[in-house]
């Protein structure tokens, strides 16, 4: 009998070890099919696209279609680069935030701490709500508002408008939970030793949770920096390299989607949609750098 029993455990042990390894190469083949279009197309972008980066990639405004046709006729590299687009994303990126970061941290802190209140609720529901919203919706509503009304005409401003809207949702809820997870005795105690309430929010909740606040603004950067829709609508571009917000503006989707309609500039597209990868993924790992550090 205990022969038996140590064989049916043994026969149990190994169908089981079976199953496990069956398993795990099911996860990992699955896993290799996941990665495997992304892979492919960081792989594509950079066979194609490193032969256009150079300083004068960065420094430089676009060219022509008579100067890229001439060049590419001559099997030269296509002059200039994207100069115009690169302080374009800058301008309304930061603009964008300057909106979008006090607005979304101050509507967060509200949300922590009126979290049982029905107009919590509400915002709440908005703001999910905003962050499944087309992005052309977006810029449609930043057209109506700032083109139409403000500015008069295109420009960085309401190109901005749109970004910052974007930005909002994804602000207000990491504001939220992160406050959520600082302990309430940080806060029970600072009251309780008199000090205001304003300084509490300044000066102990911001400064303890700030590395969960920073994570939150960075994602929500790296989320906008890559729009192209909104922008249509709303900077419309330009060739040249401007600081105004109140005028046209280029940034570096705007351009991509330029490149793509003039078969001139087809080797332009490659090296402006690297750059752009380059730059958004810079974004996301700092801000999964900041959140390993925080757990």
């Amino acid at each position: 009998m205990v022969k038996e029993k140590d064989s049916v455990i043994k026969d149990h042990s190994g169908s089981r070890l079976l199953k496990d390894k069956i398993f795990l190469i099911g996860i990992i083949i699955f896993s290799v099919i996941t990665i495997s279009p992304i892979l492919l197309i960081i792989g594509k972008l950079i066979v194609k696209g490193y032969r256009q980066i150079s300083l004068d990639f960065l420094i430089e405004t676009t060219p022509n279609t008579f100067e890229a046709m001439t060049s590419i006729a001559n099997g030269e590299r296509i002059p200039g680069g994207i100069a115009n687009g690169i302080t374009g994303t800058l301008l309304m990126v930061l603009l964008a935030a300057v909106i979008a970061i006090p607005i979304g941290l101050i509507t967060g802190i509200y949300l922590y701490e009126n979290q049982e209140k029905r107009l919590a609720g509400v915002i709440r529901n908005i703001s999910d709500i905003l962050q499944g919203v087309p992005s052309i919706v977006l810029g449609l509503i930043a057209y109506l508002w700032v083109v139409k009304h403000v500015t008069q005409g295109f420009s960085a401003l309401a190109g901005s408008t749109a970004l910052a809207i974007m930005m909002l949702p994804m602000i207000v809820r990491s504001t939220e939970e992160t406050f959520k997870m600082i302990p309430n005795a940080i806060k029970e105690a600072a009251l309780a030793l008199g000090v205001p309430y304003y300084r509490v929010i300044l000066q102990i909740l911001i400064p303890t949770g700030f590395s969960g606040l920073l994570t939150g603004i960075l994602l929500s950067i790296s989320r906008v920096i890559g729009e192209t829709a909104p922008l249509m609508l709303t900077a419309l571009g330009s060739s040249v390299i401007n600081w105004d917000v109140t005028k046209p503006t280029s940034s570096i989707p705007l351009l991509i989607w330029e490149f793509y309609n003039d078969p001139n500039m087809v080797d332009l597209i490659w090296s402006s949609s690297l750059l752009l990868m380059g730059i958004v993924l810079a974004f996301n790992l700092i801000s999964k750098q900041i959140a390993a550090r925080r757990r």
